[in-house]
């Protein structure tokens, strides 16, 4: 777990235990990780930037390290030349689909609103 994480588990009260879904869940590109992960059930490093639409690798490499440090994903590496590493959800990450498509939902609700306003 990391660090951030454990502090946040350890410091909020029960009554905000959403804040340590949001720490864990937050950050560029989480939730779009999880659902390909979902959808796909193991995918390496590259197809997963190029179906994230390419985001800088520095960025994915930190929030895939984050969610594995977090235990929703797992990284398996296999020994061989050229290297091949392979993610896919953990049961933790697979309890957390539910959680990450209501907020597709209200994402896409709340947006609806917003553009019928303008």
């Amino acid at each position: 777990m990391r660090e951030r994480t454990e502090k946040v588990v350890r410091e909020w009260p029960a009554e905000c235990a959403a804040e340590v879904a949001v720490v864990v869940l937050g950050g560029a590109w989480k939730p779009a990780i999880l659902s390909l992960l979902h959808q796909d059930g193991v995918i390496r490093f590259g197809e997963l930037g190029r179906r994230l639409g390419d985001p800088p690798p520095r960025v994915l490499t930190r929030q895939l390290r984050e969610l594995e440090d977090d235990g929703l994903v797992l990284r398996t590496v296999y020994p061989q030349v050229p290297p091949k590493v392979e993610y896919s959800l953990t049961e933790l990450g697979r309890g957390a689909l539910p959680i990450i498509h209501q907020l597709a939902r209200w994402g896409a609700d709340y947006a609806g609103r917003i553009d019928a306003e303008d």
